[in-house]
């Protein structure tokens, strides 16, 4: 499509044909206050396209990449390695330009794709369906607790203390409207249980992360059963993926529903996104009807042969928007090719020797640093991703280590609040740190807090 811009003449008619005399009144309803007076009049109005280049390169160069520095960041995002084949096959033409199914019919590619993704999901997460992705691991959070209030026809949730606190603030945002009660178990390592005392006739679900925000794997099975008992809702969160290739999935421990993050498989760091939601459900028709999104189901056509269609899509592009149950409106169908295609290149055995990978490394580096004096191991029993207790300020020694070149995990307090946590360290490691990342990681450390 040509960029054909207006001319005034242009804009005046159009201005006159809809009844205002200028384009500020379009604006009145916001205000004055939350204008810009003047416009981006520190911004230049023009430069030429070199200098722009220049200019913007040497603002990316302050940056300090995951890949060119030893890398032990985590919290929800996570660097593994992403084959080269997934980006090659995903840049095929008949992949990357292929959108939404609209006219299933003769989308079957894409359908297939999306089938085989769901296929995927439902056996890693242990649950009986799965539908066709969502934006990310908190929206997907989001999306289960409104779900689980239109199955209960209760409006009380409840959230573990060790749920990612950027899940729980999306799963509020998205929640406030429809008048649902989000209540958290407090904030800290080791209170995971305190829920269960807090659930009653009125709630709708809860919300339990394992691996937690702060590494620890949580046994999911006393609260599905607490929760069932109650008629309640287990909804089981993890922002690693990975680790569902070595521990017990929510499935085979009563969960209802499973919202996660699939960034680790396929998809690389990127400033956050774009991110892969992943959405897994029971096999029940009360919760299939009120799943967000849409589900890829298998079929035969008229021949007898194989074939795709969209067994069901509630989105409010498809259907009455009172009957919908989500507003998403794609299904970041690139971001779960590339999932499909890791994971398959993995096979099962591949998954399972990743995690282990996974797994050991984060060992190997918890025991070098919890030696360090000065550093004490808070959660003995995690994944790949641990929380330490540090001397002094975590934020202070993560900065110092990112100006000797170490990017040194995150502090507690960038994502509870300054002044919360302020000791606290999460530290994760992937099959990408080598035994000199490692080295170079647990020396500065000491240096820090000697």
């Amino acid at each position: 499509m040509r960029y054909l811009p207006l001319t005034d003449v242009d804009r005046q008619k159009m201005l006159a044909t809809i009844g205002v005399a200028n384009i500020d009144e379009l604006f009145s309803d916001i205000p004055k206050a939350a204008r810009l007076a003047d416009g981006l009049s520190d911004l230049p109005d023009h430069a030429p396209e070199q200098s722009v280049e220049r200019h913007f390169t040497q603002m990316s160069a302050q940056n300090i990449s995951a890949g060119s520095v030893p890398f032990f960041c985590g919290a929800g995002a996570y660097r593994h390695h992403v084959p080269a084949s997934v980006d090659h096959l995903i840049q095929r033409s008949e992949f990357l330009t292929a959108y939404t199914p609209y006219q299933p019919e003769i989308a079957q590619g894409t359908l297939q794709t999306l089938f085989e993704f769901q296929t995927q999901v439902a056996q890693i997460t242990g649950m009986g369906v799965a539908n066709a992705s969502m934006y990310d691991g908190s929206t997907a959070c989001a999306e289960a607790v409104l779900m689980a209030a239109r199955i209960t026809k209760r409006k009380k949730c409840i959230l573990a203390s060790g749920l990612h606190p950027h899940y729980g603030q999306t799963a509020r945002t998205a929640t406030h409207t429809f008048d649902i009660e989000i209540e958290q178990g407090g904030a800290g390592i080791g209170l995971e249980h305190k829920i269960i005392d807090q659930i009653d006739d009125e709630t709708a679900c809860i919300v339990v992360q394992t691996p937690n925000v702060f590494g620890e794997v949580i046994d999911l099975e006393p609260f599905a059963a607490a929760a069932h008992e109650k008629g309640t809702l287990l909804i089981a969160v993890t922002t690693e993926i990975v680790s569902l290739g070595l521990l017990k999935n929510p499935g085979e421990m009563g969960a209802d529903i499973v919202a996660a993050e699939g960034q680790s498989i396929g998809n690389a760091l990127n400033y956050g996104g774009p991110y892969v939601g992943l959405f897994a459900c029971r096999n029940d028709r009360k919760f299939i009807r009120q799943a967000p999104g849409r589900f890829a189901g298998q079929t035969v056509d008229a021949n007898g042969d194989r074939g795709f269609v969209l067994t069901l899509s509630t989105r409010e592009q498809h259907i009455r928007r009172e009957k919908a149950t989500s507003n998403i409106c794609t299904n970041s169908g690139l971001c779960s090719l590339a999932f499909t295609i890791h994971l398959s290149l993995l096979g099962d055995k591949g998954f399972r020797h990743l995690a282990r990978l996974n797994h050991q490394k984060a060992c190997e580096l918890a025991d070098r640093l919890s030696a360090i004096s000065g550093v004490e191991l808070l959660t003995p029993k995690f994944f790949n991703e641990f929380t330490l207790r540090l001397s002094k300020s975590a934020n202070e020694v993560v900065e110092n280590l990112a100006a000797k070149g170490i990017l040194g995990g995150i502090p507690a307090s960038r994502l509870y609040g300054a002044g919360k946590m302020e000791n606290l360290l999460l530290v994760t490691a992937t099959e990408t740190n080598t035994n000199q990342d490692m080295d170079q990681f647990a020396q500065a450390l000491a240096g820090e807090l000697s």
